[in-house]
């Protein structure tokens, strides 16, 4: 009897497909198949890390498991009355296999067996199988993925995990164990210690200087020494992740000063390592943020002619130059001192601040260029201004290098060019760290002006155009006049950190808490916390919004912001029926893509921000969504667009009135045709599908047309995806696809051209085709950024590309699809077509986009005579409508039988 079978217990039997993830299905006694939302509660019933399978991935019939979940799962004690057992031989195995990883994963000799190269995790011939080795590689890279930690680090935490276990430090009865930084004090040199604290309290302690160098037993204070070994013993699994570290004294709880250098390289592997393992670390509070510090320039611009009339645009202009550091005031002589003598940190008043000497040689060529120069004052506002000028990072950064304030006739001149809407000018806040750009100011004038009037808005600018810096400066007008509570944002967990860092920067006077993650305060907390804090604007997800439902409806909001308001398009979820009841003086809805497939999805963003307007659902129904996605009528549609014209403001970058100066976008369909293997495959999957769809029901009918169209996109992709084969080698796989030959080998040619591009794909596996095809036959380490990595991973490849680290990124299409910005593209090339065009030209939009200088080449790979050709078509039918905010409803599972053969055939 297998371990997960109790005696006189339900059972379910458990088909398991091994492909990048352990696909599973289950059946019953009798052999029915059963969705994994049945049986699925019982497998997670102890998984706290899941949440209790809050995070589980389904598809379709299949329970979707990492190897390392696969492993954590099935070593748990089963649940009381059911039982997991294998369908096949092969599936038994598998059970038994996880049973036999994790009894390895708990030997502390494993890790006497473990060694890297490079990325590769390897193990000596004396451990285990190979099956079990490549079992424990699998589920050790997860576990360095969930800590965001790579291959490379796993070194420098060996030690550790084989003494404390993946968790962290044992706890202890009364302590707490630290790592602290502090700054120089006198001399140059920095301390690095490890201290201890209560664990109710929150003050460090560490021995006087004069003991420093006594055993730990003798300085303890009373209440500890009993733990003295105790404490030396987590001393040495703390230090033990610290690569910085080397030769101390373990008798001793550990000091050592420490140059500038040795506290960089500390803060760029050490701390990251110790906070992956929730180790305290204690560093200053202006080094958590010395690397956001950086030198600014306010360039007030003036015209020399002083009784000029007319100003005009070839009018030469002169600099009058002001710097500051951290808010600090610094002179030209000053400024010109800090470049040459070229220090890391250096103390401004009373604070430490780290400067970028790069950058500062930098601003100095700028200065010098533009003094030397005759520039104009179209010179400035167009083309001609310097790189460093118009600060390309400004996308990422919000936070201009360099300020440009225009003197009252200059300022005339740009106010007629930009041709502003008739509406109330209210005031930027003075406390506004950046300069609003003409529309957004006047999207800033619009939030304003509506919010006094007393209406919700949907503030619909394409991608990249700013949405989140007007809604900033209307954070600051509102809660400038202090109202009484807090205003809240909610939006995707992916962009919660981009909130987060923007709010920062923006508007660092305004209080920003985040009511996220498990120690967020719940229930009647949650108003103790808000009445305590006073914070003024709360940043949350959806998730967390709609499980906490109870705790946000009992607070009446100054202003309720839905960010990606698209996440409440389908008005029957729990998440949109909840959100749609919050309470708010004002409602806000943010979104590029306000109708992404059906005009419900306008009527459910329209019921957040003013319910009612677009009447109840049955109404709007009989009134625009049957005349519209029925009968195509052109009457109704300019009815609707009439009456919700008011309440949405609605940029694109093609608008020419906004002076966007973005570079060009060339899009390219890109033909390939089926190898004769794929063509086989795919005339023998529609021919079997088609003869099933002839005795189901329309129900079933439109669940097979899906999976199908799944499957035929995978196989016009790659005939192994389809087949689920596993990679064997570039020579081998490349000559099945001609598409993955020409995506290599066109990602290679850019590449080798020192150009950057970004490949999206809907599959997982077609992601790593190409990582494993390109890395194979041009060498280049290609990352992979998917919907399961952290945020902190994530967040550290974006930052890398953009350095240009590496010209090749893969995304996932709905991973990195919004949130993300990608400038340093120069190509994009779409691996496989979504057949939603508002999805595909917001991955598009991560490289088109403000701060993008270079024209932007968007390739789109489909294969000739098969379904992509055929959804190309439609795609741009649906791109029409789309921008005139309506889609039809007439899509893949409405359509005839006769038109869904003609949609799958292949067609040559």
């Amino acid at each position: 009897m297998n371990q997960f079978q109790i005696e006189g217990s339900r059972t379910y039997y458990l088909k398991i497909n091994r492909m990048e993830d352990f696909h599973i299905q289950a059946t019953n006694e009798l052999g029915n198949r059963i969705p994994p939302e049945i049986w699925k509660p019982y497998l997670y019933f102890l998984d706290k890390e899941s949440f209790y399978g809050l995070t589980a991935r389904i598809d379709g019939l299949d329970l979707l498991l990492t190897p390392a979940e696969f492993v954590r799962l099935f070593q748990q004690v089963p649940h009381h009355y059911v039982s997991f057992l294998g369908q096949r031989a092969e599936d038994e195995a598998w059970l038994k296999l996880a049973g036999k990883v994790a009894d390895s994963l708990n030997d502390p000799d494993l890790w006497n067996h473990v060694s890297v190269d490079g990325e590769d995790i390897l193990f000596d011939s004396a451990y285990g199988d190979p099956e079990i080795q490549a079992f424990l590689t699998d589920t050790i890279q997860h576990q360095l993925r969930q800590k965001g930690l790579t291959p490379a680090q796993l070194p420098f935490i060996q030690h550790f995990v084989q003494h404390a276990g993946w968790h962290g430090l044992p706890a202890a009865e009364d302590y707490v164990l630290a790592a602290q930084l502090s700054e120089p004090d006198t001399d140059a040199f920095w301390s690095f210690k490890v201290v201890l604290r209560s664990k109710r309290g929150t003050v460090y302690w560490s021995p006087s200087k004069r003991r420093a160098d006594q055993p730990i037993e003798n300085v303890l204070p009373e209440k500890w020494k009993a733990h003295s070994q105790e404490i030396r013993q987590q001393q040495t699994l703390l230090l033990s992740l610290c690569p910085s570290v080397e030769n101390y004294d373990e008798s001793r709880l550990f000091h050592a000063e420490w140059t500038d250098a040795q506290v960089l390289e500390f803060l760029r592997n050490d701390a990251e390592i110790l906070q992956a393992f929730g180790i305290e670390v204690s560093i200053p509070s202006w080094l958590k943020a010395v690397q956001e510090s950086k030198v600014r320039v306010r360039a007030n611009i003036h015209s020399p002619v002083k009784k000029a009339s007319v100003v005009g645009l070839d009018q030469i202009v002169r600099f009058d130059w002001q710097f500051s550091l951290n808010g600090h005031e610094l002179s030209m002589q000053d400024f010109q001192q800090l470049v040459a003598e070229n220090k890391e940190f250096i103390r401004i008043g009373n604070e430490w601040v780290r400067v970028d000497s790069n950058l500062l040689m930098q601003l100095r060529k700028m200065i010098e260029e533009a003094d030397d120069a005759e520039w104009t004052i179209k010179d400035m506002l167009f083309q001609n201004v310097p790189e460093i000028m118009i600060n390309e990072e400004a996308e990422e950064d919000d936070d201009p290098l360099v300020e440009f304030h225009l003197n009252k006739s200059l300022r005339l001149l740009l106010d007629k060019l930009l041709d502003k809407r008739d509406l109330p000018e209210t005031p930027i806040p003075p406390n506004l760290l950046t300069e609003l750009r003409p529309y957004q100011k006047t999207g800033f004038d619009y939030l304003v002006f509506m919010r006094q009037e007393g209406f919700g808005l949907c503030l619909a600018d394409d991608m990249g155009l700013g949405k989140t810096v007007q809604l900033i400066a209307y954070l600051l007008h509102v809660h400038g006049k202090n109202p009484e509570q807090p205003s809240l944002i909610i939006c995707p967990t992916s962009v919660l950190g981009n909130w987060q860092k923007e709010l920062e920067r923006f508007a660092p006077d305004l209080k920003v808490v985040t009511h996220y993650g498990s120690t967020r305060p719940k229930e009647g907390e949650f108003l103790h916390f808000l009445n305590d804090e006073k914070p003024d604007v709360v940043l949350s997800t959806y998730g967390i919004a709609s499980s906490d439902a109870v705790e946000i409806q009992a607070v009446h909001w100054t202003s309720i912001t839905l960010d990606e308001a698209q996440n409440i398009k389908n008005m029957y979820t729990k998440q949109s029926r909840t959100i749609r009841k919050f309470k708010g003086d004002h409602h806000i809805a943010l979104t590029g893509t306000p109708i992404e497939n059906r005009l419900s999805e306008l009527w459910s963003i329209f019921d957040f921000i003013n319910k009612g307007y677009l009447y109840r659902i049955k109404q709007f129904q009989e009134n625009f969504m049957i005349p519209i996605e029925r009968d195509d009528s052109e009457e109704h549609k300019e009815k609707l667009r009439k009456r919700i014209q008011p309440f949405l403001l609605r940029r694109t970058k093609k608008d020419p009135d906004l002076q966007l100066n973005l570079p060009e976008k060339l899009e390219q369909l890109e033909y390939c045709p089926l190898t004769p293997e794929q063509a086989a495959l795919y005339e023998g999957l529609v021919q079997d599908t088609v003869q099933k769809m002839e005795t189901l029901t329309g129900f079933e009918k439109k669940g097979l047309v899906l999976k199908m169209l799944s499957k035929l996109k995978q196989l016009c992709n790659h005939p192994a995806l389809y087949l689920k084969e596993p990679y064997s080698s570039a020579e081998e796989i490349l000559p099945r696809s001609q598409k993955l030959e020409r995506i290599v080998t066109l990602a290679g040619e850019i590449a080798e051209r020192g150009e950057q591009c970004l490949i999206f794909t809907q599959y997982i596996g077609m992601g790593h085709l190409l990582q494993q095809a390109i890395n194979e036959l041009y060498g280049h380490e290609v990352p992979f950024l998917t919907g399961s990595m952290p945020k902190n991973q994530r967040d550290s490849l974006v930052a890398s590309f953009q350095a240009g680290e590496f010209p090749i990124f893969i995304l996932s299409l709905k991973a990195g699809g919004t949130g993300l910005n990608l400038t340093a593209a120069t190509h994009v090339l779409h691996a496989d077509r979504w057949w939603n065009p508002a999805v595909e030209n917001q991955a598009t939009d991560r490289a088109y986009r403000i701060g993008q200088t270079q024209f932007v080449h968007v390739h789109k790979f489909v294969t000739i005579g098969t379904i992509e050709e055929k959804i190309d078509s439609l795609l741009t039918q649906k791109q029409s409508m789309s921008e005139q905010f309506i889609q039809s409803s007439q899509w893949m599972t409405e359509l005839s039988d006769h038109e869904l053969k003609e949609l799958f055939s292949y067609n040559l």
